[in-house]
Parts: structure tokens; sequence; C-alpha cells
């Protein structure tokens, strides 16, 4: 059996659900590698193979083309560690007990990472992972990091190379660490935090990440299957980007996303980030040019990593998937950044994947999906059991949602069909009752969430039943109980720094002595 008869065998088998009893002992043709290129605090509609008609996306639309696109992609919970730890594990948050940005997996829990490093893969990260501990062993053996926010920064590779160049990227730090935030000078606050960056683009994170990814993709070992996890920090605030990428729009051409409303309505009121209120149109097209800047400096270190695989005459036997952690409102309900009510904005993602030799290339589907699917749609290609605690579903596979699950703050969850969507808020008395309360949106009449039939008489009957469905999904009287472990096992490489050797005292120092002097 050749490669190519190999791969259409697979396909069949996960179609029909018995990928899981073909190993490797049944074909000695070589098992796809596995590339996943994951943004951060990524609008849904930012691409322009997803219809944004302004926003540059040459290499993503490429390869869009070469793949399959999910028009309704959702995240299990719009933040960034629960978000990813779902991802790598294919469970929701409340099952892994990552609820917040400083969390950790429970020892003992299954992630594709490890999982693909059992079955003989060599696994690697690289970029923006913000696990606790920094260099926390999920089940890769390698891991090149640049974090953004918390202790990460402080351990992590690419600021001790800002470091060793003796530079500074401060932007990201005056908008990510309250100790400087405090002291932003007036253009921060004006424009939102969309200000060109610092740092010249060679010394950029996105460039950064782009180079070593490369790097490793140059080093796969074609003896052996590989599976790396390439994760940017952009286009996730502050919006700076390079000046090169930044000269590529105009804020007085661009059109503000759909979605935008002149007033913040009075539900969304509540203080963000900045203050939302006070965002207006000419700001949003500067914020929202700058925002395209940074994911268009992204597509290009894309291109790079798909030349790279091209050349070296893997790209078809290559499995890629592009997606992100959450969304960015970027003008929705005349609000920014992440937080708030569980709209769509946040809650819905990009997905591509590219499938091994282009399987069903150049197709879309608007069918409902969780981000914990794709850790077992990974694994049933690939030959590899899929753990009984995952429970999301096969992409390839004939089997579909009717509804999906988004949780958000204590007691909130959304379920959202094709056509009508509650975002559900729940407080238990201590008599045992439940206060039921939330909003209600039939997408098919209101698809940007503007008005809510919550206890409209028409839609009585589905508000019942997606009360009842959530109800019995995630039961009200769950309580929330965020796992952390500082000490949980990292992992043993020469580029990761020991506990507790003084190295974040004297890193911090660096850089508070940059941000304070200059010098």
């Amino acid at each position: 059996m050749n490669r190519r008869e190999y791969l259409k065998a697979m396909t069949a088998f996960t179609t029909i659900g018995l990928l899981d009893k073909v190993t490797a002992a049944d074909t000695k043709a070589p098992k796809p590698n596995i590339l996943i290129i994951m943004t951060d605090e990524h609008r849904h509609d930012c691409l322009g193979c997803c219809g944004n008609k302004q926003i540059k996306t040459p290499n993503l639309d490429s390869l869009a083309a070469d793949s399959v696109r999910y028009d309704n992609s959702f995240c299990s919970y719009p933040v960034c560690t629960p978000s990813r730890y779902s991802f790598i594990s294919g469970l929701y948050v409340h099952q892994h007990r990552g609820y917040s940005n400083h969390c950790t997996l429970p020892l003992g829990t299954e992630t594709i990472a490890g999982l693909f490093k059992q079955a003989g893969y060599q696994t690697t990260a690289v970029g923006k992972m913000h696990y606790t501990p920094t260099y926390f062993d999920v089940g890769f053996e390698k891991m090149f990091l640049a974090e953004q926010n918390g202790p990460g920064r402080w351990d992590d590779d690419y600021h001790r190379y800002l470091r060793k160049n003796g530079l500074v990227n401060k932007n990201d730090l005056t908008d990510q660490e309250g100790n400087y935030r405090k002291l932003a000078d007036k253009e921060y606050w004006d424009s939102f935090g969309a200000q060109l960056s610092n740092l010249p683009d060679k010394h950029h994170s996105t460039t950064w990440i782009g180079n070593k990814a490369i790097d490793e993709l140059k080093s796969w070992d074609s003896d052996k299957p590989n599976m790396m996890m390439v994760s940017f920090i952009k286009p996730h605030h502050p919006f700076d980007p390079p000046a090169k990428w930044a000269r590529m729009y105009d804020p007085d051409q661009i059109d503000i996303l759909p979605g935008w409303t002149d007033t913040c309505p009075d539900h969304d009121r509540k203080k963000g980030y900045f203050q939302n209120t006070d965002l207006t149109e000419k700001t949003l097209k500067k914020i929202t040019a700058y925002y395209y800047a940074t994911i268009t400096h992204i597509d290009f270190h894309v291109g790079r990593m798909i030349d790279t695989l091209k050349k070296s005459g893997i790209y078809d036997n290559t499995i890629i998937v592009f997606t992100s952690d959450h969304g960015e409102h970027l003008g929705f309900h005349h609000m920014l950044l992440k937080g708030g009510h569980l709209y769509d904005s946040i809650a819905k993602v990009p997905l591509i994947i590219k499938y091994p030799d282009n399987i069903k290339s150049g197709t879309s589907t608007d069918k409902l999906v969780s981000n914990i699917d794709i850790a077992p749609t990974l694994l049933k290609l690939t030959g590899i059991n899929v753990p009984t605690a995952m429970k999301g579903l096969d992409l390839l596979s004939n089997k579909s949602r009717v509804s999906v699950f988004v949780e958000g703050g204590p007691n909130t969850v959304m379920v959202r069909s094709h056509a009508i969507k509650m975002i559900l808020q729940r407080k238990t008395s201590t008599d045992g009752s439940i206060d039921y309360s939330g909003y209600l949106f039939d997408l098919e009449k209101d698809p940007y969430e503007l008005n809510s039939l919550w206890g409209h008489h028409n839609y009585s009957s589905q508000q019942a039943t997606l009360i009842s469905s959530i109800d019995s999904w995630l039961p009200a009287s769950r309580k929330r109980n965020i796992y952390v472990d500082e000490n949980a096992p990292i992992i043993n490489q020469p580029n990761v720094p020991k506990r507790n050797d003084g190295h974040r005292d004297e890193i911090k120092e660096y850089f508070k002595k940059k941000m304070v002097t200059g010098k």
C-alpha cells in the first residue's frame, strides 16, 4: 500500500468510525505529521478566506484552499488558558478545572501532546502556551516559549532573548503589567493601546516565534512523525505591529466590522480593560487597521512554514490546524477586547484544517464545532485510541452537534444552535432553589445579538428547552474549583530555567530599569 492509498483508507476508516482499529502494525506507511498554528484573541471573521475583503491574509487563504474551513467553530471558554487546556485535553473547562489564566491541568490528564509522544511522535511547542508552571510538562519534549502575561514572561526564552540583545518590549509591558500600565502615557489611553511597536520587526515576538518555528520544521526527523504547536501572541492587545506592517493599512479606509453600535447597550456598559463607552469610530478604525496588520504579520510567517514543508516534500502528508483560543469584540456592541457577555464575537474562532493529502480541500462547512472536537479528530486520523474522557466529536465522521456549549464566568453558560442562542445566568439560593436570568437571541433575525427575547411568549418553548439542556450538561450546583500547582512537573531541557534560582528577580530588575530609565 503506497502513501496515497494509505491516506485514502484512513479517511474511509474515519468516516465509518473504525480508524481506532488501524494501528502501526497494520501498515508501514508513514504517519502524517501535525502542525498546529494558534493565534490569540482572533475574531472569526478576520481572515480573507472568511469573507473579510480588507484584511490581507494570502497565505492563510491559500491554506484554506487546501483545507476544510469550519465557519461555526467555538472555543470552550473565551479566556486564554482555559481554552488552551481544553484544546490540548479535549475536555470542557469544568472537567479540567482550569478556569483562569493562572491554573494547572490536574496531573494524569491526557493531552494530545502526551498521546502523540507515547505514539512515537517528536513533540514540540513554540510561542505562547500560557501554562502554570511556565514549562509545564503536558507532553511536549521541547518548548521554546514567548509568553505575555504573568510569571511566564520572567521565565521564557523570548524575554531572555530581548535581554541578551539589550531590548525591551515596552508596549507589551505597559499594556500587560499593572505597575507599568498605571504609568502609561496619554497616547496609550487615547489609542486604546493601538501604537506602533517600539521594537523593529526582526525582534518582534511574531518574528521570533516564526523564526523558531521554521528552525524546528527544518530539523524535523524524517524517520519519525512530528507534532508541533506554534502559538503566536498576536493579535492579542496591545495592537502594536511593527511599522512595515502597519503601513499596509490606511485607518481612514477601514470599514468597521458588523455588530458595531453607536453607543454601548446598557447591559454591556460594565467597564472593561478600557472604558468602552469612550470608544469612537475614528479610534476603532485605527485599532482595526493595526489589528489587521498584526494578523498579516502572522500570515507572512505561516507562509514561510508552508513553504518549508513544501520544500521538504512533506506538505501533503502534514495535517495543519489553524485556529485561535478565543475571539475579540473589535467594536461589537461598542466594546473592545474580550469579557462581558458570551457573544459570538469572543466565543467564535477561526478554524481551518488541512487533512492528509488535502482530503476535502477547498471546502467549508457550517456544522457546529467546539474546540474539544479537535483532539479526538487528530487522534483518530493518526490511529491513536481516543481516551474515554474525551467526549468531543471526530470532525470527519458523520456525527454533528445540535448545539454547542461555552462556559463563562461563575454560573454563566452559553448554548447555541444554528438558529437560537441563549446566554444563561444561574443563581442558587441557600434553600437550593435556582434563579434563572439571561438573554435569548433568534440568530436568523438578529445575528448581532441586539434584541433579547428572554421571556417572550413566542419563544417560551425554546427557552425552556435550552435551559434544560444547560442544566443537564452542567448542573447549577456544581462548584468551580480552580486547580493550581506551581510545583507541577516541568520538562527537562537546557533552555528551561531552574525553579527558585533567582532568574525571575534578575530579569524583572532588567526590564524595570529599561522601562524606568530607558537604558
